[in-house]
């Protein structure tokens, strides 16, 4: 599995992005999270007849699901100007306000013919990046150090924890159970607050 980083622009449909990647490239996989906001969104509630259209500056909280060639199946989560959470199924019509940075985990990457504008951090023994950022599906805690990381350009590699094997191996390794985690040439520099700290202080740039 190959985890790549898109980062959405004012505008983007955030349903058709992912069926027109799952087309363009032939693949399949799930999304493992995502940072941004919407200006409007479009979801699909239990037992409701038509979908549930709300408008405004809406923060995403979650994003959950998979996508395939022959379509998609997403759970999306989000809060209004009143923290009120809404959810349901995404539906088209949902657009992003600023922008967005998605985290998807793709399956099937051996045909796949990505595209130069992806930024690819991808977990293999080829990388060259010293910074491992460890994350959790669905985590929001995880995205949000993907995008402090992106925004600072920081150069990094992902590990994504999708079974609980690889929980108990970082676990044991860190002797941490929340997520992200955050290694620099193999050692622990902590979770999302350490990141956070490095940030304010000044010191994350000296991990390019």
């Amino acid at each position: 599995m190959r985890s790549l980083t898109y980062k959405l622009a004012p505008g983007t449909d955030l349903r058709l992005f992912l069926e027109e990647l799952a087309k363009r490239d032939q693949a399949n996989g799930f999304v493992l999270g995502v940072v941004g906001n919407l200006s409007r969104a479009s979801f699909q509630c239990p037992g409701k007849s038509a979908p549930t259209i709300l408008e405004g500056n809406l923060e995403i909280i979650t994003l959950n699901g998979t996508f395939s060639p022959s379509g998609v199946h997403l759970h999306l989560s989000l809060s209004d100007g009143d923290c009120q959470v809404w959810g349901g199924h995404l539906e088209p019509g949902t657009t992003i306000l600023k922008g967005a940075e998605l985290l998807v985990g793709v399956l099937d990457t051996s045909s796949n013919n990505l595209n130069n504008n992806i930024n690819d951090n991808t977990n293999d023994n080829t990388n060259t990046e010293r910074l491992e950022l460890v994350v959790l599906p669905g985590c929001p805690w995880s995205s949000r150090a993907m995008r402090i990381l992106n925004n600072s350009e920081i150069p990094y590699f992902t590990t994504i924890i999708d079974n609980d094997s690889a929980f108990t191996e970082f676990k044991q390794r860190s002797n941490m159970s929340t997520f992200p985690q955050l290694f620099f040439d193999g050692e622990l520099l902590g979770g999302y607050e350490s990141l956070q700290d490095l940030k304010s202080s000044g010191q994350l740039v000296k991990l390019k």
